[in-house]
């Protein structure tokens, strides 16, 4: 296990700890889905191998790499105190496992991964705060809820508030009586297209017969025409042979 560098007094709550960066061997004391916890020898706090610090490659589950009362390089990254408690963070893809070599010497990966973590747990830099409205009203547009000063009204134009939603219910509930005004007119409307739509149909269909019938008479009349002309030949071709045989 490697020293710290310098006679530095320990901060209050950390002394007796692992010095931040350095690199020693330890046993896995117990494994669960998000990581594996590993005391060190002379120690008696134990650490947190989180799955993220266990690999460069994406691990599920801490199982898949090491099991209980199996020993293994580290790198200590962080030291918290929260509250009463220490917390210690273990990293072993910072450690060639074979060798216990040191593969991140500058601790840049070290440092970009406790930087994730303080990112991941403050959510101050995404609230959103609500400043109450001023019980003023301004002498520039004549409107409420801010000063003269900070007013961006041009020459002509008015601002006004928004309505509450005490004033937006009347007009809510005057909606629903419009609409079976509306629904009236519609069917309304609708009647009147198919009145419209039957009396076009009757007209086309009037129309129609009358022309089939026309059709019909100038038929007749050309057949009836046809056989009167036969009947007159038939006659004229009797009286030829009468005439003949007298």
């Amino acid at each position: 296990m490697s020293d710290s560098d310098g006679p530095a007094a320990e901060p209050a709550g950390l002394d007796g700890l692992p010095p931040l960066f350095s690199i020693s061997k330890g046993e896995v004391v117990s494994v669960q889905t998000y990581g594996a916890f590993v005391r060190l020898p002379g120690y008696k706090k134990e650490g947190l191998v989180h799955v993220s610090e266990m690999s460069a490659s994406r691990v599920e589950n801490a199982s898949e790499i090491v099991d209980v009362g199996e020993q293994v390089w580290i790198k200590v990254i962080g030291r918290e105190i929260q509250g009463e408690k220490v917390k210690l963070s273990f990293s072993m893809k910072a450690v060639n496992q074979g060798t216990g070599r040191d593969l991140d010497p500058n601790n840049v990966m070290a440092e970009q991964d406790a930087r994730r973590r303080k990112n991941f747990r403050d959510h101050t830099g995404n609230r959103i705060t609500l400043d109450a409205v001023l019980n003023t009203t301004c002498t520039k547009c004549g409107c409420k809820g801010h000063f003269t000063k900070d007013c961006f009204s041009a020459p002509g134009l008015q601002y006004a508030l928004l309505p509450d939603e005490d004033d937006e219910e009347p007009r809510q509930q005057q909606t629903p009586s419009a609409a079976p005004q509306q629904d009236s007119d519609k069917k309304k409307k609708k009647k009147k297209e198919k009145k419209k739509k039957r009396k076009r149909e009757r007209k086309e269909s009037d129309s129609s017969s009358s022309s089939s019938s026309d059709e019909c008479k100038s038929k007749r009349r050309r057949r009836d025409h046809t056989h009167d002309r036969e009947d007159k030949k038939k006659k004229k071709h009797k009286k030829h042979r009468s005439h003949k045989h007298s």
